[in-house]
């Protein structure tokens, strides 16, 4: 009797481990390869950070502000500048003070500016923000190395802040660290991104946009409709449009440096039907103060502005004004036909396969008080300080020409190398005194133009961005300001 219970017990043993051994093997998925795509890069329409202060006194009816300097993504106005458009929101986040927005009249100091139009009859509360933000269209582009099946995806990945109910509520967000902050989806849905291919039918549907949540970041899925895709075709995703962006992030709470960006990862797959991973790949952006980079990269990407002393030799001239990675202030102009000199330092490193290049351009002439110049040669008589012509043989944004005579007036720019031959021109090339450019105008619709650039990685290539100025005697007296943007981009 007790042999008969002991080969019960034994057979019962070994069915069920054979039974859940059975069910382990079968249940295991199969792992699966990967490939990196063959390139892929993502370029931003606007990578400015967006800025997010601390209100530290806004009294009703008052035009004036002043910020926290401590404790917030931004502590000081180095970042806002004038026209900027700004929102006082509450603590909560909840919308904007009398659901208006202001726009920056002018910058006072490193905590106060004034508005216009000023408040109304209630003051800004001491735990209120002042927030300007920016957002951006984001144009991803990568080669398969893998072949998408007729019932597979693609699968994009974008950081989104740690924070319960902040991820999705069209203010920018900011945290601790950047593996902690992210991209605020701003309501974006699927009818604000669109998909084009070449090498196989376009037949892509974005099937779900889904905002991040404290723990997860935001995902978009395309759905492959009906045939393959091929290996070696090419998927451009748009995401964003006229209607809906992504907003950029405001700067880290700890750790971030004014001038340097913050480098955030997008991760982009494609997936079979039973969604396993084919291709995947990371791909980098920055995103930096006052001025817009775009950085489509795979592993690293440096992008550094920095301030120039006056008194420094730099493109051949002396200057005569101290810049800093956010501003480049001439100050009260009072020698007028005389030329004066500014520079900014330029630092691109990168290991990108395929380089580099970085852009330029100007979003108008500077006008006074930030008026609008129209067209691409509005000067005195518009309140306008033109972009320079040069001399008899004028220069462009594209073509460069010898500035010698303080008989033509203006601003421009040349460039000279300090490490590296990125430079697009120097300001010595043919034997010049002073080679200059115009900024490339966009309110005047002109392209903007690449100032350094290099085919393989680079290692801290530099180079100075001279500026110089001219006013003539009869320039209307007032205060002008215009704003450059670079824009970055690296390829693998």
């Amino acid at each position: 009797m007790k042999k008969k219970k002991l080969i019960t017990k034994l057979t019962l043993f070994f069915f069920v481990f054979f039974q859940a051994s059975y069910i382990f093997l079968v249940k295991l998925p199969k792992p699966v390869g990967s490939a990196n795509f063959i390139n892929i890069s993502d370029t931003l329409s606007n990578s400015r950070l967006s800025y997010r202060a601390g209100v530290a006194t806004g009294a009703a009816n008052g035009s004036v502000i002043t910020i926290d300097s401590s404790g917030n993504a931004d502590n000081n106005t180095n970042h806002l500048f004038p026209n900027d458009t700004v929102c006082f929101a509450g603590p909560n986040l909840d919308g904007c003070y009398q659901q208006s927005t202001y726009t920056v009249a002018n910058i006072v100091n490193s905590t106060t500016f004034n508005i216009s139009p000023p408040l109304g009859s209630t003051p800004l509360g001491a735990n209120d923000y002042v927030i300007a933000t920016q957002s951006a269209i984001h144009t991803i582009t990568f080669t398969l190395a893998s072949a998408v099946p007729s019932n597979g995806d693609i699968l994009i990945t974008i950081p989104a802040v740690d924070i319960a109910g902040q991820t999705n509520d069209g203010f920018p967000d900011t945290n601790t660290s950047i593996a902690t902050n992210g991209f605020d989806l701003n309501g974006l849905g699927t009818s604000n991104i669109t998909v084009s291919s070449s090498g196989c039918n376009n037949n892509w549907t974005v099937a779900a946009v889904t905002a991040g949540t404290a723990s997860t970041d935001h995902t978009i899925r395309i759905d492959r409709n009906t045939d393959a895709c091929a290996a070696g075709s090419t998927i451009t995703v748009t995401i964003g449009d006229n209607n809906k962006k992504l907003i950029n992030p405001a700067p880290i709470l700890s750790g971030h440096t004014q001038g340097v960006a913050d480098i955030y990862t997008i991760n982009v797959k494609t997936r079979d039907g039973a969604d396993n991973t084919l291709d995947e790949s990371n791909v980098k952006v920055a995103v930096i103060e006052g001025v817009l980079v775009s950085a489509t990269i795979q592993e690293t990407l440096s992008v550094t502005i920095s301030g120039v002393s006056s008194g420094t030799s730099a493109c051949g001239q002396t200057t005569d004004v101290t810049t800093t990675a956010t501003s480049v202030p001439w100050g009260t102009i009072i020698n007028f036909g005389t030329f004066l000199h500014a520079a900014q330092n330029v630092t691109v490193s990168t290991n990108a396969v395929s380089g580099y290049t970085l852009k330029i351009a100007e979003n108008d002439q500077m006008g006074r008080n930030g008026i609008t110049c129209p067209g691409a040669t509005a000067g005195e008589a518009q309140n306008c300080i033109q972009d320079t012509t040069c001399g008899p043989t004028t220069c462009s944004e594209t073509t460069s020409q010898d500035w010698t005579s303080t008989s033509y007036y203006g601003m421009g720019y040349s460039l000279a190398n300090i490490s590296g031959t990125d430079a697009a021109f120097t300001y010595n090339e043919s034997g010049r005194t002073f080679s200059t450019r115009q900024f490339a105008d966009l309110e005047a619709s002109e392209t903007q133009q690449t100032i350094m650039s290099k085919s393989t990685p680079a290692a801290s290539s530099q180079a100075y961005v001279c500026y110089r100025l001219n006013v003539s005697a009869t320039q209307p007296a007032g205060y002008y300001f215009n704003r450059i943007a670079y824009t970055a981009t690296a390829t693998f």
